[in-house]
């Protein structure tokens, strides 16, 4: 399912979209497009947010940090993953595959 451009993100940072009614977290980070849910697994807040560095993102309200590629918590206090969906790009259009 199409998501965005590519062009719409930041070099180094991430964007919300909703598809299908899916709070997602888009985000680029070292050149490479990731998807991961969008709801901190801690707060119920917005990641797309918070800071994007070196391949993960941090909650802008309690600084919990996630990993971009696994979802897995980096740092407290989160200590639960978020899910994350596969991306691809094709040209300037971002592409993410929802689990069925």
């Amino acid at each position: 399912m199409r998501a965005c451009s590519l062009g719409d993100l930041p070099e180094e940072g991430a964007i919300r979209v909703v598809l299908d009614g899916l709070p997602i977290c888009v985000a680029r980070s070292g050149g490479e497009v990731y998807a991961l849910s969008d709801i901190c697994s801690h707060a119920d807040v917005s990641l797309a947010e918070g800071d994007v560095e070196d391949g993960g993102v941090e909650c802008w309200l309690h600084g919990s940090r996630f990993d971009l590629r696994t979802g897995a918590p980096t740092g407290l206090p989160a200590t639960k993953p978020v899910a994350t969906y596969p991306v691809t790009v094709e040209g300037d259009d971002v592409f993410i595959k929802l689990e069925k």
